[in-house]
């Protein structure tokens, strides 16, 4: 009984986010969305497994084939999902195919073998791979096998690997669907591919250790599990709390047209507006953005409230994160001293106006107006003559 509860564990789990990924359409995010289709494929995976370690040798067999190609596609689908957080807008089977084209083809010879292959012999050998040594269909499943494994394991360092480096050069744009992100500090996105190394580690493991010696090693088996379910939960709930915005950062900022001042707003009750006039006093009376590490627990002391709430009401007035609405207002600083002094150096200007870094402030820059940073002082540094 608590074997098949761990091994269903992973299943249910993936299930629950893709049902629940699926059902709020309207307000997830599309990274999110196409999220739930990677948590469909692990159901599926691992629910095969489960058909395996249950046992159920009558069932098992025919679930092979999909195991292969769903198996096979995983982690490549897991690695589209950064990029959709990260370089590309939408999911385009035009633009994204090429990433599946090569498990799919692999998975395809695999099933192709399975049908070639005499069914009672292939059933058997799915439980003792030792069978049958002469049959050529065997051996050609013995081959084939092991390359899905060897693909299987490869595609997984190299979709780490490769979401690292979306990561390195984007992982702001990443951060950007969540609300309550610390300038500089991209744990967010970076939590996302290390559940990605603890589903790898147990990935690893089980391949090494192989399907004959789990099936009766219940402590490997069980540990394994859990860490999967463990995993797929913290995937899945990042996933979940993803704000459902639109990261177009290529483009101009809109921040010039926000009138941070303006608290009335007859989408706010009463609570949220005076909320709201506290917020905006700690930023326009007292200038709380020059500090630079300001995070939202300090704005979360200052006005009252949970860092949640402040979070949705940043959400709902100004259709900005909490990082990004912090930063327009450095932006707007940065705007107001290099018309005063243009000669001023780029390290003190980041420095006054609240950013941790000249890095810091020369991505925001770039990330909203598209501007590099040199032109975009220029545009300003004009005024002053």
């Amino acid at each position: 009984m608590i074997r098949t509860l761990i091994l269903l564990s992973p299943v249910y789990i993936s299930l629950f986010w893709f049902i629940t990924l699926q059902s709020n359409k309207k307000n997830i995010s599309v990274p999110a969305r196409f999220l739930s289709f990677f948590m469909l494929i692990v159901a599926i995976c691992l629910f095969g497994q489960y058909l395996f370690f249950a046992p159920y040798p009558d069932i098992f067999p025919y679930w092979e084939p999909a195991l292969a190609y769903f198996g096979s596609i995983a982690f490549p689908v897991y690695y589209i999902y950064f990029r959709l957080l990260t370089v590309d807008q939408k999911f385009s089977l035009r633009l994204h195919a090429k990433y599946l084209v090569v498990p799919i083809a692999i998975a395809t010879v695999y099933t192709v073998g399975i049908f070639l292959t005499p069914f009672e012999q292939y059933k058997a050998w799915l439980y003792n791979d030792t069978l049958f040594p002469d049959s050529p269909q065997i051996q050609f499943l013995g081959i084939m096998r092991r390359i899905v494994k060897l693909t299987f394991v490869v595609l997984l360092v190299i979709t780490f690997i490769l979401n690292q480096l979306l990561l390195k050069k984007h992982a702001h744009k990443a951060e950007q669907y969540y609300s309550n992100m610390n300038d500089g500090k991209y744990n967010n996105a970076q939590r996302l591919n290390y559940f990605l190394i603890f589903i790898s580690i147990s990935t690893f493991v089980a391949h090494i250790v192989g399907r004959k010696l789990l099936l009766p090693n219940d402590i490997i088996l069980n540990t394994i599990w859990l860490i999967f379910s463990i995993s797929l939960y913290g995937i899945g709930y990042m996933g979940f709390t993803q704000k459902a915005i639109n990261p177009t950062f290529e483009q101009e900022t809109k921040f010039p047209e926000i009138i941070f001042s303006d608290i009335e707003d007859e989408n706010l009750n009463l609570s949220q507006q005076m909320i709201l006039k506290k917020l905006i006093d700690a930023f326009e009376q007292e200038k709380i953005f020059l500090n630079n590490n300001l995070n939202i627990m300090d704005i979360v002391q200052r006005v009252g409230t949970n860092r949640s709430y402040i979070s949705a009401l940043i959400n709902k007035k100004y259709n900005q994160n909490f990082c990004a609405f912090v930063n327009l207002y450095r932006m707007r600083e940065v705007e107001r001293i290099i018309e005063s002094n243009p000669t001023i150096s780029n390290e003190q200007l980041a420095e006054k106006c609240g950013f941790g870094s000249f890095n810091s402030m020369k991505r925001t820059i770039e990330l909203n107006s598209g501007l590099s940073i040199q032109v975009w002082k220029n545009k300003f540094s004009k005024k002053a003559i």
